[in-house]
Formats: structure tokens, C-alpha cells, sequence
């Protein structure tokens, strides 16, 4: 039975309905799982209704894509750690961006087959393209340097604004010829100077903008989405990729608030490599406190208020199972304890909160910063367990310091810190640490998971 176009809009509204619900689930990890279950539900209408599309011919390669692209999923659901998540929506990023690029070529033959080209249609194609490359290259940029497959210091080299912004010239006027003449070869020539600009735009930034990059490449791949929609007329891909690009791009906007960047500066990358490239803190040459597990055990026991905040050593350790237990044996104990989490803590927006949800800790005692900045000089203890810049008081009070500026979590007002800490080396974004040498901080040097463990033992044994 084929079906008029009445009810393929009236599915496609369902189903923009049950992903807008979906992303306001995402809005709170006690509501999370409920988003992801109705976003789930919009994708499996919105692939059943499109199935149904009379202009689909060809069931087995449909068929054959989908089945390929399940078990690619369910295998990197089951295998991908939290630590890689973020390199893995990176390289999803490239996958959308290289889907925009052959969509608009298919089409383009297509419809230069049944001459049906139009300048609107050409204008849609020329955008899907150039918006797909710069998305594609940027993505697999990111990804190596999330991956250490690249490193994560600044590509930069002289010129290079000026250089990006040739590229983007050539792109766009290319671009305008192919809309107006048809010319295949501006085509191709816009689309492989776009890849180019990819490339150019993400290599001069630095690994510890790599959150933000990652969110504003997401915001890329859901323009690119939607102009794909339009180039394939189908209005829940447009009215999809458009939530997807204006949620990454307020996403981004909120991070770079949080990080003290432009959000210009992100469009038009190369931000953040003076911070990459900073110097050493003034107080490098002055001492630090080292303390054993047993000590800040001790101290955690006899507070009455403990603040922990979590960072990407957390998670490269896989400790937030062995916080877990510290909070309930703390808990237990009738310790107030409460979690914060800065917005850029990790290498991708909610990577702690989803950390910390996966361990069962209550939502209700996690806490953003702006919520529970205020409560850190009430704090008997704060507990760092692998978090470095966002802790680091120099973005407060050196100007000279690359993070000055950011919003960080107030930890060094608190009574005693404790953090735990491989070794002395500088955070993601090369700065040394000021906090580090506060007559109240004390680090405890050695694996996460095994010093949250050390600091389970003590309480259980001074219990």
C-alpha cells in the first residue's frame, strides 16, 4: 500500500517530536536514560516511515547498510571504554561530514541524468559539500589528536588566519560558479579545498580545546545533515540536522564561556595555542606536600563536609567505582559529601557526570559549577581525584598565565585539598598548577583507582 504524503509528514513530526523530548531528556542525567529511549523510538519510526518511501527501489542494499551499520555499533558500543568516547563522536562527526560529500555527488549525476538540475538544488549541494569536507577532515584532525595518534600540541605556522581565510574565499566563489554555470570542476575544486580547510582549521589547536572542537564540529555535521535534507528533500533530515547544529552550537558557545574563548575564534580555528604554548608557572620552583592515602583518609573521616571533584585521570583509571565506595562508606560515616563537576572537566561535555552515573552515585549530590562554587570554602576537604586546569587558581589571579580568565571550581578556598596525582606533570594544557603549592594542598602521588582503594582500606580499617 503506498502512502500519500499526508502521513509520511505527519510520522516525520513524530518523530522531530520524540528527538526535540529526547534532547531535553539529555538535559539531566536523571532524565537521560527516558531521552535516549524517545530519541531511539524517533530514529526507529523515522528509518521505518522512509522504508516506506515509494522513491526506495532497492531493499537489499538498504537493507545491507543497515545490518552493516548495526553490528559496527552494537561492536563499538560493547568495546569502547568512556576514556575513548570522546575520539569515537569525533570519528561519527567524519562519517556525517564524508555522507554529506557523496549524497551531494550522487545527486548532482542523478539529477544531471534526468535534467533536473536547478540552482536552487545546485546551492544545497554546493553547502552539503563544502559544510561535509570541512566536517570530514576536522573530525579525523580531532580524532588523531584525542587518540595520540597526532600530537596534541598546536600545529601553527605563520599566516595561518590568512591562509584559512584564502581557502574559505576560493571555497565559497567556487562554490557561487558551480551554483550559477554547473561547472563540475568548481565542484570538485571547492570540495577539495574545503577538505584542505578542515585540516587547517583544527591542526593549529592545541589538545586541551579539544572539547570545544569536538562540539562545534557536531554543530558542523548537523548543518551538513541538513542541508543534505534539503538536497534530498527530506524534511526530517533538515529539521534533525538542525537540532543537531544549533544544539552543538550553544553547546559550544556554553563551553567556551566556561573555558575563556571565543566563540569567533572556534569558528575560524587556531584558538587556544598561546595557552598551549605557555610558560612555566612562577611557582614552579617552590615545594609541594605529598600525603599517604592513610593521612587523607584521617582527614576525610573527621570532616563534616567533603567536596570531590573529578577529572580525565578519573576516568583514565577507571576509579569511579572505587568513589562509589568512598562516598557510601563516607556517607555512612555522616560526612556530607558532594560531588562538582566543571563543564570542560574531561574531553567531552557530561564525560563525569556519565562516569559517575554508570557507578550509581545519586544525582542528587553532583553538582555543576555554578551550583556549588560557593560551597567550597564551607568544605572541611576537597578531594581532586585527576582534574588539573579547572582546579588551578591562576586563572583567577595571574594574567600572565594562559588560563586567565577561565571559570574554575573554587577548591583552593577549602579548608585541606587532597589530589590525586600520577606525578608533577603539567595538565592537559601544559600549565603548571598553582594549587599544588598552597600550604592547604596536599598531593597524594600514584594511580587513581588505587589511591580511592588505599582510602577505602583506611576508613574500613579506622572503622
Amino acid at each position: 500500500m503506498e502512502l500519500n504524503q499526508d502521513i509520511f509528514a505527519l510520522v516525520y513530526l513524530i518523530a522531530t517530536i520524540l528527538f526535540i523530548l529526547g534532547l531535553k531528556g539529555l538535559s539531566s542525567p536523571k532524565t537521560a536514560i527516558r531521552g535516549n529511549v524517545l530519541a531511539m523510538a524517533g530514529m526507529a519510526i523515522a528509518i521505518g516511515i522512509t522504508l516506506l518511501n515509494p522513491e526506495v527501489k532497492n531493499y537489499t542494499i538498504v537493507i545491507a547498510g543497515l545490518a552493516a551499520g548495526a553490528v559496527v555499533g552494537i561492536l563499538l558500543a560493547l568495546k569502547i571504554s568512556m576514556t575513548a568516547m570522546p575520539q569515537l563522536v569525533a570519528a561519527l562527526h567524519s562519517f556525517v561530514g564524508l555522507a554529506a560529500v557523496l549524497v551531494a555527488i550522487g545527486t548532482y549525476f542523478h539529477h544531471q541524468e534526468t535534467g533536473e538540475l536547478n540552482t536552487v538544488l545546485l546551492l544545497e549541494l554546493s553547502l552539503g559539500s563544502l559544510i561535509g569536507a570541512i566536517t570530514f577532515t576536522g573530525s579525523l584532525v580531532a580524532f588523531g589528536k584525542l587518540q595520540e595518534i597526532l600530537g596534541s600540541a598546536p600545529l601553527i605556522f605563520k599566516g595561518q588566519h590568512f591562509v584559512n581565510l584564502l581557502l574559505a574565499v576560493a571555497a565559497f566563489g567556487l562554490a557561487i560558479d558551480f551554483t550559477a554555470n554547473q561547472h563540475m570542476i568548481s565542484f570538485l575544486l571547492m570540495t577539495g579545498i574545503s577538505l584542505v580547510l578542515g585540516f587547517t582549521l583544527v591542526l593549529p589547536i592545541g589538545g586541551a580545546d579539544m572539547p570545544v572542537v569536538v562540539s562545534m564540529l557536531n554543530s558542523y555535521s548537523g548543518w551538513a545533515a541538513a542541508a543534505t535534507g534539503f538536497t534530498l528533500n527530506n524534511n526530517l533530515l533538515v529539521t534533525t540536522g538542525a537540532l543537531v547544529g544549533a544544539s552543538g552550537a550553544i553547546l559550544s558557545y556554553i563551553m567556551c564561556k566556561a573555558m575563556n574563548r571565543s566563540i569567533i575564534s572556534v569558528i575560524f580555528g587556531g584558538f587556544g595555542a598561546e595557552a598551549a604554548a605557555g610558560g612555566v608557572a612562577q611557582t614552579a620552583g617552590k615545594g609541594v606536600k605529598s600525603a599517604s592515602a592513610e593521612d587523607a583518609g584521617f582527614m576525610l573521616e573527621n570532616s563534616s563536609k567533603v567536596i570531590i571533584v573529578p577529572g580525565y585521570g578519573m576516568a583514565v583509571a577507571q576509579a569511579q567505582h572505587a568513589i562509589k565506595e568512598l562516598y557510601q562508606i563516607l556517607h555512612e560515616k555522616g560526612v556530607e559529601v558532594k560531588f562538582a563537576i566543571h563543564p570542560v572537566a574531561g574531553r567531552m561535555p557530561g564525560h563525569m557526570n556519565v562516569l559517575l552515573a554508570e557507578s550509581d552515585i545519586p544525582y542528587d549530590v553532583v553538582f555543576e559549577m555554578d551550583d556549588i562554587n560557593n560551597e567550597f570554602s564551607t568544605a572541611d576537604v576537597v578531594l581532586v581525584i585527576g582534574a588539573n586546569d579547572v582546579i588551578n587558581p591562576a586563572a583567577k589571579t595571574d594574567k600572565t598565565s594562559p588560563l586567565y580568565g577561565m571559570p574554575i571550581l573554587d577548591a583552593y578556598k577549602a579548608k585541606q585539598i587532597f589530589v590525586s596525582k600520577r606525578s608533577m606533570k603539567a595538565g592537559y594544557a601544559g600549565v603548571d598548577n598553582a594549587l599544588f603549592y598552597y600550604p592547604t594542598c596536599s598531593l597524594i602521588f600514584g594511580d587513581a583507582k588505587a589511591t580511592c582503594e588505599n582510602l577505602v582500606n583506611s576508613l574500613k580499617d579506622g572503622h
